[in-house]
């Protein structure tokens, strides 16, 4: 690395005023310059969508763009003129474990949208073992801190993550935190829709309820649910494991749509091929006549 202090670009899903950033850029100006380019308002749940046009409000920590947290980093990246060695997006409200509920966050979609784009990433969710959701008056220290460290090893080691593309963390918010564990997200991708209740209706929850089976394996205290009861229904190896047992989940990813030789698609294409080649024969013929 340079003599110049590392660059850090800091986004999130749940809004430039969200205290899981502010935990997260006070943790990470100890370690490298940071900009923040977030949201103006929440955008949760967006995943990696994007927008044709946004404005772009100055902020003190940098800007607040009017659109995506995808938006944000392809803002940063390539409009303003400054070189980020590295993405970091959160601290996100909930975790984000499972590729079904990873493929919804905005807070995910950042860092997968920097990784198409070139920059290396990281993604921070916090979660409360017990509440699934870190329960009121919790803070995001924890998580932050342990973030902190994870950009500074990154950041000391020229931020070579080998064949990943970006990380994935989730990191629990009680004082008696796990340590960091590699893990890979499971892929569960169950839905539960069901009508909904007359008091989230009442709440204006909508008509149907379309909610994440992650959800509706745990028993519910009031809306949160309880990971209390759990237990070893999560293989080891996965991110989810790691959340139950309290632990800091790290899966390294890698950008998706990877191209795969698949002979089924090669058969699929050829026998299409030979009948569009015999439609085209018959429509020319019939122009013909």
């Amino acid at each position: 690395m340079s003599d110049a202090s590392p660059h850090v670009l800091l986004t999130n899903d749940d809004g430039v005023d969200a205290p899981g950033l502010a935990a997260l850029y006070e943790e990470l100006r100890a370690v490298a310059d940071v900009t923040v380019v977030a949201p103006a308002e929440n955008q949760s749940g967006v995943g990696r969508a994007r927008s044709r046009a946004v404005d772009v409000d100055d902020h003190e920590w940098g800007y607040a763009v009017h659109g995506t947290p995808a938006d944000c980093v392809a803002y940063a990246l390539r409009a303003l003129s400054a070189d980020f060695d590295l993405v970091v997006s959160g601290c996100n409200h909930g975790p984000n474990c499972g590729e079904y509920i990873m493929g919804h966050s905005g807070t995910v979609g950042a860092a997968v949208e920097a990784a198409y784009l070139g920059t290396p990433a990281v993604a921070v969710s916090a979660y409360d073992r017990e509440a699934f959701f870190p329960p009121e008056g919790f803070t995001f220290d924890r998580p932050a801190a342990v973030t902190r460290l994870l950009v500074e090893h990154l950041l000391d080691g020229g931020v070579d993550l080998a064949e990943a593309d970006l990380l994935s963390v989730n990191a629990p918010v009680a004082a008696a935190g796990g340590d960091l564990r590699i893990t890979e997200p499971l892929a569960d991708y169950g839905v539960d829709v069901r009508e909904a209740t007359d008091e989230e209706r009442e709440r204006q929850d909508g008509d149907w309820r379309l909610d994440s089976d992650f959800w509706a394996r745990f028993e519910y205290a009031g809306r949160n649910p309880s990971l209390a009861d759990v237990g070893d229904s999560y293989p080891a190896w996965s991110d989810r494991a790691a959340v139950v047992d309290g632990d800091v989940s790290v899966s390294p990813l890698r950008v998706p749509q990877t191209p795969v030789h698949s002979e089924g698609v090669d058969d699929l294409v050829a026998a299409v091929n030979r009948a569009w080649t015999a439609e085209r024969e018959d429509r020319a013929a019939a122009d013909d006549d």
